[in-house]
This record gives structure tokens, sequence and C-alpha cells, in this order.
């Protein structure tokens, strides 16, 4: 486990002139070896630099300093369960599990141990009910609303009409992988089309099979909940098989460049969901070169800056910092618990001036949160792969999902879980 203490000598001589602040202890549960390291990488590099950003150009965080640390976890469920034990006596404020797995054995430990958890776009999805999931959040969408919205977008390229349509789902087998089948098998009863589940095993290096009924089958449209070296071996097979990549969405861990170069020309046109903006010239990397990089700061080598997956991490790490913004200013003071982090989160609010304070305008659509809500409004939009430019590109605007049929979802697993846990439902 390594530790970056993140302070500057300015900050250092304010604090001995003022009363000590408690440090506000933010820990990472990554994975930077590993079959999934290749997307783990850059995502933990942009979690660790927005934090270093924060504590040497503004002194941290309200003025507490920001202790930031990282325990690997190799995308292991085991092994993320070990950090989190490792952590939990140190008073984080909040966990950030990076893994499905993870999220789910920690959902239960976390709400008994009163730390905050944040899988941002990914965990359970029904822990959007804040009601029953009074610990946990995972803003700004999830995967139920990453299956409507790539449902929708399919809508809207064959004019409002799927029936008679076929749809395979391409997934990792796994609880991340699993979580949008039912949501898909809805409003496969709603929109008329065939549902095909074409599972991977774990680490996804291994398609053949998969693509080879792809091939037998004739899906119009394949949607993949992907990660790591699964994305690439399917974006390969794919290419492969010719299946017009226009027609492949994957889901927001599936639409990295790293997922997609490999193939080359041939990926070209591949489409991938997102919740956050793509662009590399935010006014927030100048800030992020003067504080972090040109300092020697950088959580990693630095080649990963502006990739999809390093805005992604910092796009986490920034709403975990308006968490606890919010919960300084609810509870009047710098020293805060992760009791009043959680009330940071629930009341998280983030607008197109709160993105633009922070120079990255126009990055990711407004959230706000509450008791009933802690995954804020759902929105998703759609991103396709320019090979030539080596980019992916919106090419669509944010996407509501259809909350007719997520939202009987959620309150029906979320009710099942508070019966399992024997847990009343409540926002007291």
């Amino acid at each position: 486990m390594k530790t970056k203490t993140l302070i500057t000598a300015a900050a250092a001589a304010m604090m001995a002139a003022a009363p000590a602040l408690a440090d506000l202890y933010i820990p990472s549960l990554t994975y930077r070896s590993g079959p999934y390291a290749a997307n783990g990488i850059p995502t933990a590099d942009g979690y660790s630099d927005y934090f270093t950003l924060l504590q040497e150009r503004d002194g941290g965080i309200g003025g507490a300093k920001i202790v930031f640390e990282e325990c690997e976890t190799g995308y292991n469920t085991e092994k993320g369960v070990e950090c989190y034990e490792a952590v939990k006596s140190k008073n984080p404020l909040t966990i950030h599990p990076w893994s499905t797995g993870i999220t789910y054995q920690l959902i239960p430990k976390a709400t008994a141990d009163g730390i905050p958890v944040h899988s941002v776009g990914y965990g359970r999805t029904s822990a959007k009910n804040g009601e029953v999931f009074r610990w946990i959040f995972n803003y700004p969408a999830n995967y139920w609303d990453g299956a409507s919205h790539a449902i929708s977008h399919i809508l809207d390229q064959e004019g409002g009409d799927l029936k008679g349509k076929k749809v395979a789902l391409v997934y990792h087998n796994s609880a991340f992988g699993k979580e949008p089948i039912r949501t898909l098998e809805e409003l496969g009863k709603i929109h008329g089309y065939e549902l095909t589940l074409l599972p991977v095993d774990h680490p996804g290096q291994e398609q053949k099979s998969q693509w080879l009924q792809v091939r037998r089958e004739k899906p119009d449209y394949v949607i993949m909940w992907g990660w790591g070296v699964m994305n690439q071996v399917a974006v390969q097979e794919a290419v492969n098989i010719r299946f017009p990549m226009d027609h492949f969405i994957g889901i927001w861990w599936s639409g990295s460049e790293n997922d997609v170069r490999p193939a080359g020309e041939g990926a070209n046109g591949y489409k991938a969901l997102t919740f956050n903006g793509l662009e590399k010239d935010y006014p927030i990397f100048a800030d992020l070169k003067k504080y972090v990089h040109d300092a020697g700061k950088g959580a990693g080598a630095g080649d990963q800056v502006g990739t999809v997956l390093y805005m992604r991490g910092l796009y986490s790490a920034l709403m975990t910092a308006e968490a606890i913004k919010k919960a300084q200013e609810i509870h009047g003071t710098a020293d805060v618990t992760p009791a009043m982090v959680r009330d940071g989160y629930e009341n998280l609010e983030i607008t197109e001036a709160t993105y633009e304070a922070l120079g990255l305008p126009g990055f990711g659509p407004e959230i706000k949160g509450s008791c009933q809500n802690h995954g804020g409004q759902g929105l998703g939009a759609v991103s396709q792969w320019d090979a030539a430019a080596d980019k992916f590109v919106l090419i669509t605007d944010y996407i509501e999902s259809n909350q007719d049929v997520i939202q009987p979802l959620i309150a029906e697993d979320s009710q099942a879980y508070a019966d399992e846990t024997g847990i009343t439902p409540n926002c007291d």
C-alpha cells in the first residue's frame, strides 16, 4: 500500500498558525496490475491527480489537508475486501471500490461501519434508492440507465421501431456484466426486439465462440458490458467477422482508447456510452500541468492525461471533493467525519456554474441528489471512435433513461434487499 501525503509549505504555515485541522483521508481501491490494469491505471491516475491538484493549488479542501492512499486490489474481490479492512480504521471519508464485485461485498460492511461508498457509474444499481442504501451512492448514472441509453440510441437509429430486430449482449460473466440484463429484457418486451445473451468468462481473452455465434445469428446490434482486456478482444473479434462497428455499442467502461487502438482502422465507427465530456482542452488542464505534472507530482507516467478513463477518474474525484465541500458547508466545519460526508453526498448539487468554476465547462450533466435519489438524474450520451483523429467524439446530446421501466425495477430490487437484511426504508 502506497501513501501520498499532499501538503504545500504555504498550507503548512497556515496550519501552524491556526488550530490543527483533521486530515481528509481518502483511500482508493485501485488496480494497477493484472488483466484489467490497462484500464485501471488511467482511471486511478485521474482520480489521484485531481486530489493532488486541490492540495497543491488550494491547500486542500476548506483548509483541511488531503491525505490520499491507494490500495492495490488487482480487480480481485477478496483483495478488495482486504483493502477495505486495512483502511477503515483510519477514518476514511469515503470509499471508491472501482469494481462492481467489490462494491457488492462492501455494501453491508460499509453500512455497518458508517462509511460512504461511491461507486461511480457502477456497482449495485438499486443503491440509487437512498431510503434503503443510506451509505451507498452511484452518481451520476447507473447500469440500468446505460442499458436504456443504448436502446434509446438504437431506437433513434431505427426510426423508433425495433420490432423483429435482434440485439445481442456480450457481457463480462460477473456481477458487473449481469447488471443490465433485467433492464434489457424489460425493454425488449416493450419494443419487440429479441435479446441474445453471450457471457464472456474472466478475463475475457477467449471469445471465439461468442463471435462465431454473432456471425451465425447476425444480430442487428451488439451491446457490450466489458472491461479491461475483454474490450480489446471483443472489438478485434468484431472486426474479424466484419460486424458493422456503428452497430456495436459499449457501456461507458467499454469506450476507452485502450479498447479500440489495437484494432487499428477496423475499429473506426465503434460506439460507447459516456456520462462526461471527452475533450482535451478544458481550462483545468493548465492547472494540472502547472501544479501536478510539471511539479513531478503526477500519479503515473503522465501518458494517460486527457484520455477517456483519466477524465472518468478525475470526474469521480471531482464529485467526491464536491461532496466534502457540501459536508463542510452543511456542518460549518472543515473537520468533517464520514457521517458528515454522507450528508454531503446526499445533498450533492453540481450545476453548469460548478463545472465552469472548476475549469470544466460543459463537462457533464447537472447532478442533484436527495435521500431518495443517491444516483442523480441518470443521463448519458453516445460517443463514437474516430480512428483518423484517434479519439472518441460525442455524437449525441445527453439522453434521458426510461424511468418508467427503471424505477419500478429499483424499487423491487431495493425492497428485496431491505427484506433480506431487515432494513426499514427511511430518510430519518
